[in-house]
């Protein structure tokens, strides 16, 4: 799954005017709401406040994700919400949040929100690149910033795949001589 085709242009949100957790997801759902992505305000709340009642989806950094998989949900779409003055979202490490991610599964859709979690945070987990999100002022620039990391990880792993056939080569080289000739 590429995050980039769950990252929905149109209701990306650049300057999140809330700042309590429940006027933030209220400000994002309304987003998903506007654009046809989800049927039903009341039916997709529920399933947010729900899972946020498990454990807080500010995960530190000033980072969130929440997320529901639930039948008021049309497609699948990633949310992405920037805030420049920080949410007090309850987040684990008690710091304010200011770069959303709204996951929105169709409930019939496996697991697609859990796949949406796991690629957003192995991006995130890379040093340097929620803060190129901080700088980003358009839609099309957010989308920019995941692929420029999707294509320097594909250059990092092309690089890596021709040192281990390189080191293969060499090996295998270095065990023909050593065979004894008959």
């Amino acid at each position: 799954m590429k995050i980039q085709d769950l990252l929905n242009k149109k209701v990306m949100l650049l300057d999140l005017q809330a700042t309590t957790k429940e006027a933030a997801i209220d400000e994002m759902i309304n987003s998903l709401l506007d654009n046809g992505v989800v049927t039903d305000f009341d039916v997709f709340k529920a399933g947010i406040m729900a899972r946020e009642a498990q454990t807080s989806t500010g995960l530190g950094d000033g980072i969130a994700m929440p997320h529901s998989k639930n039948a008021a949900v049309k497609e699948a779409t990633v949310l992405f919400a920037k805030s420049n003055k920080g949410v007090d979202y309850e987040s684990l490490d008690g710091q304010p949040t200011d770069l959303f991610f709204m996951i929105a599964a169709p409930e019939g859709a496996n697991d697609t929100h859990l796949a949406a979690l796991a690629e957003l945070s192995k991006y995130l987990m890379k040093p340097g690149f929620a803060d190129k999100l901080r700088q980003v002022s358009t839609p099309d620039q957010v989308i920019a910033v995941f692929d420029a990391e999707e294509q320097e990880a594909a250059a990092e792993e092309a690089k890596k795949a021709e040192e281990a056939a390189k080191q293969a080569g060499a090996t295998a080289k270095a065990g023909q001589k050593a065979l004894p000739k008959t």
